[in-house]
């Protein structure tokens, strides 16, 4: 790890709270569709201890939500182990409970019936149930709504029940699979702050859990809630660094405290290159005319995505804090991070302590008229985006100068799994649509040269 995965250690190993969850050099791997292993995790180790928040952060992707999975017990590792109280696991962790990003309520159950779901697979007594549910559904605030079903609630409500089924069993540890990424901002932010006033005693009341170990893709949300961050790479999923998080609570955004920390781990996400050496895995190309298209995927990025945030970036001076421009944008931080990528693929732009700055390259395309920014955006493609460089290489090749999909995609399940090699390819053709280098036929599925005098 480098000198800025380590920050403000943790208390003396004797000191330290009892270990409810041991993850031991876990990876995990599944079936490519065209044969072979894709690993999703390597050698991730890490332990949950009583009386704390551990945030799970990194890009979609990364295994975060598989990882979450194997710690439930929901899924086995391929090699490593899962622990719970020092007893392997090897099924459903009994420790723990878990609350889903979609909800995953049963829409025939009341709120009571599906609250208590959990309860009734333990064995326990109806009146016990009964009197369990009601609390927890109070305790979420849900009082009242014990007769509804998950149709009559908004969003928030239903994610609501979801809390309520998974304390109301009274686990050692709740795990969180990015909880409150479904609902809209200011939902997501009344639930996290209700949440937080519950495990701090703040609401008069004992929260029912000893640990919580949440799984995100969101910065901000990490800093604002975690006592520890965990942060994962990429493809696959490895331990990038691990950050303890001492502010005080309730944590305001908006001092510098929390800005600094929140650029400290923008800092390790962008660092993708880095991250790989670190921890010993596959090394790319520092250019990308020699990486492979699985060696360097295609952020997922759209090209006028990627024109408009440099043309702020450009009337901005040319260099601009990313998260003031998240900010300004109204989004969070890390929903800029496929665009900031795009911008650094294709040479256009550089994050530089957690700035976005053009390069000479990038604000000459920013600043071109629409035939010599296609003419130079097709340049940037070609010679720095491995797949549509292959893709270009391989229609040149052809007779007629068109070629199936089926090629391209069988060719990335090789390193991607199937879901992520469509998406791969749809990015490749959105780029090298927008540079006339190719077109795509969506009908007979065969991608298109294009012709010389039209380029």
């Amino acid at each position: 790890m480098t000198d800025i995965d380590t920050v403000r250690p943790g208390p003396p190993l004797r000191n330290r709270p009892q270990v409810i969850v041991n993850v031991q050099d876990v990876t995990k791997s599944f079936a490519a569709p065209e044969g072979g292993d894709l690993t999703v995790l390597d050698g991730i180790t890490l332990e949950l201890r009583e009386g704390e928040i551990v945030a799970l952060l990194g890009r979609s992707g990364c295994g975060k939500s598989t990882l979450l999975r194997c710690i439930a017990g929901l899924i086995a590792p391929t090699t490593g182990s899962v622990s719970y109280r020092g007893d392997p696991i090897n099924g459903a962790n009994p420790g723990v409970a878990m609350v889903f990003q979609t909800f995953a309520l049963l829409p025939w159950l009341t709120v009571q019936a599906n609250v208590e779901m959990g309860l009734e697979a333990q064995g326990v007594a109806p009146d016990e149930r009964r009197r369990r549910a009601l609390e927890a559904i109070d305790l979420i605030g849900l009082d009242g709504f014990e007769s509804a079903y998950p149709k009559e609630l908004s969003g928030g409500m239903r994610q609501r029940v979801g809390f309520a089924r998974a304390l109301v069993v009274r686990p050692d540890a709740l795990l969180m699979d990015e909880p409150f990424s479904a609902l809209d901002v200011l939902t997501s932010e009344n639930l996290r702050t209700e949440l937080l006033n519950l495990w701090s005693g703040e609401a008069g009341t004992t929260f029912p859990t000893k640990a919580i170990l949440l799984v995100t893709h969101n910065i901000e949300e990490a800093v604002q809630m975690a006592d520890r961050i965990i942060v994962l790479s990429s493809n696959p999923g490895r331990l990038r660094a691990e950050i303890n998080d001492d502010l005080p609570r309730p944590r305001d955004r908006r001092t510098p405290e929390f800005e600094a920390l929140v650029d400290t781990l923008y800092g390790i996400m962008t660092g993708r290159e880095a991250a790989q050496e670190d921890h010993g895995g596959p090394t790319v190309p520092s250019e990308p005319s020699q990486a492979s298209p699985t060696d360097l995927p295609l952020p997922h990025a759209s090209v006028g995505g990627l024109a408009g945030l440099l043309e702020i970036v450009n009337n901005r001076g040319g260099r601009d804090d990313l998260p003031e421009l998240a900010q300004l944008l109204t989004f969070e931080v890390d929903d800029l991070l496929p665009i900031t990528d795009a911008a650094e693929l294709l040479g256009l732009a550089e994050v530089v302590d957690a700035d976005l700055q053009l390069t000479p390259r990038g604000k000459q395309w920013t600043e071109a008229d629409i035939l010599t920014s296609k003419a130079m955006f097709a340049d940037c493609a070609r010679e720095r985006a491995p797949l549509v460089r292959a893709i270009v290489r391989a229609l040149e090749t052809t007779k007629n100068g068109t070629l199936n999909d089926r090629l391209f995609l069988d060719l990335l399940g090789r390193g991607y799994s199937e879901d992520e090699a469509r998406a791969q390819l749809d990015t490749a053709i959105d780029w090298g649509r927008y540079g006339e280098l190719f077109d795509y036929d969506a009908n007979t599925h065969e991608l298109v040269l294009a012709r010389a005098e039209e380029t």
